[in-house]
């Protein structure tokens, strides 16, 4: 039987060369590398170059890229689309303290393809443009408070890291009565009680704490399907619920798009049929380079305009990420979220009708967007309609076994359980993952 000890062991002789580099690396960076996301068990892959849907190793292997650096590289590795409209642009110059062209050029692509966006502001990450639409929003409402859901992760910054990876202790509350805790050391408990925490999913719960809280929140900040927090589906009667009674009680309502306008050629919130009063939009947008966005209602966005809410960086519009941005947006096309989405809906049904004829209590899962999860559930047929769930119904170290051997035979995802696609990507690459999630399953239950 494949166990955790001996995939473990298989991939520290695996990746031996990145192990040493991580070793190196603790004696000038905090951890060995500035993103600790990356740790894959016992340390990160070091890699030293990318190909289409591919990435090569350090130690010498070539592996298939489920994780495209957490969802971002969606047309893969040195895509030419991508690399030509970056050569063209560096010999005039890479940074300005004068805006360009492209600035306009790029917010009208994502207004065009968002029909709740009048009007986009940039900066240099998602985690930046939250932070602006807590701004705005507290700005516009003269509100202060802010309502996120349990296991919501919408970045590192003190408003939002609040109860963005629970686990089960008493001091995260009931389910029905959540309470926020901050997710790192440092960070004010002044913060912490400006924020006011959600259940995923829980119709007459979060409706209670809206109302409860409703004159003193600026806004609610939600993905329609969770990421980083785990993947956690938005029943749609649910989302458009919260849109109700935010627009009632005047809570703006924040769509965090940052992963899920993967989703939709027209964003996700399309396909909930609800509009943002305000929308987070980052990864994909930069087309590998560093770029966040807000776009939201013209009139919520007039704050930033008039000078109450001013917002700027020395990067914000970026040049290059906004060159780099406008060649992704515009290759991908409604066909190309279709090819996406096929592929997904492939290993959905594919793992899903083979698991279930085995009674595995292994699963892949999502909305069927083109990033997925996958767990070990501690027996099968156990769903995860909330953050709590992850806990309660996936057996943390059988799927980091089975993460640890997808990287052992080839297949780079991203450790803690999801995969990312790209259109780099082939039927057979799709098939060898398919092959291989079974091959793996059943050594693990045999």
């Amino acid at each position: 039987m494949l166990t955790l000890e001996t995939a473990t062991r298989r991939f520290t002789e695996k990746f031996s060369e990145s192990a040493q580099l991580t070793v190196a690396g603790r004696g000038v960076i905090p951890g060995g590398y500035s993103r600790t996301s990356f740790n894959f068990g016992p340390h990160a892959v070091f890699v030293t170059g990318g190909d289409g849907a591919y990435i090569d190793t350090v130690d010498g292997h070539r592996l298939l890229d489920l994780n495209n650096n957490f969802t971002v590289n969606i047309l893969g590795h040195g895509d030419s689309v991508i690399s030509d409209a970056l050569i063209a642009a560096i010999p005039s110059g890479a940074s300005f303290g004068n805006p360009v062209t492209e600035e306009a050029e790029l917010a009208q692509i994502l207004i065009d393809r968002i029909a709740s966006i009048d009007m986009v502001q940039f900066s240099c990450s998602a985690s930046e443009s939250i932070l602006s639409a807590v701004r705005v929003a507290r700005a516009y409402t003269g509100r202060t408070k802010i309502a996120k859901f349990e296991g919501g992760y919408h970045g590192f910054t003190d408003p939002v890291s609040i109860s963005g990876h629970p686990h089960d202790a008493a001091e995260y509350g009931s389910d029905d009565s959540p309470l926020p805790v901050a997710d790192s050391a440092g960070i004010p408990a002044a913060v912490v009680e400006q924020v006011v925490i959600l259940t995923q999913n829980d119709m007459v719960g979060t409706e209670r704490i809206l109302r409860e809280h409703g004159s003193d929140l600026a806004c609610v900040i939600l993905e329609l399907e969770s990421g980083a927090g785990g993947h956690v589906v938005l029943r749609k009667e649910f989302v458009q619920m919260i849109r109700r009674v935010t627009a009632e009680l005047g809570i703006l309502f924040v769509l965090d798009e940052t992963m899920n306008l993967r989703g939709a050629y027209n964003g996700m919130q399309s396909l909930y049929e609800v509009a943002g009063d305000l929308t987070v939009m980052g990864k994909i947008i930069g087309g590998g380079l560093p770029l966040g966005a807000v776009g939201g209602k013209a009139e919520i966005m007039q704050v930033m305009a008039d000078g109450t809410v001013p917002i700027s960086g020395t990067h914000h519009g970026h040049r290059l990420a906004l060159v780099a941005g406008i060649a992704c947006m515009r290759a991908l096309d409604e066909d190309a979220y279709d090819r996406l989405n096929t592929m997904a809906a492939r290993i959905l049904s594919e793992v899903g009708e083979w698991t279930a004829a085995r009674k595995s209590p292994f699963t892949i899962y999502g909305g069927g967007y083109s990033s997925l999860a996958y767990a070990y559930r501690t027996e099968p047929g156990l769903t995860v309609e909330t953050q709590r769930d992850l806990w309660r119904n996936v057996d943390a170290d059988k799927t980091q076994t089975f993460s640890l051997e997808l990287a052992n035979r080839g297949f780079f995802p991203v450790a803690r359980g999801e995969i990312s696609l790209s259109l780099a990507m082939t039927d057979d690459d799709i098939t060898s993952f398919i092959e291989a999630v079974k091959e793996i399953v059943i050594e693990m239950e045999s």
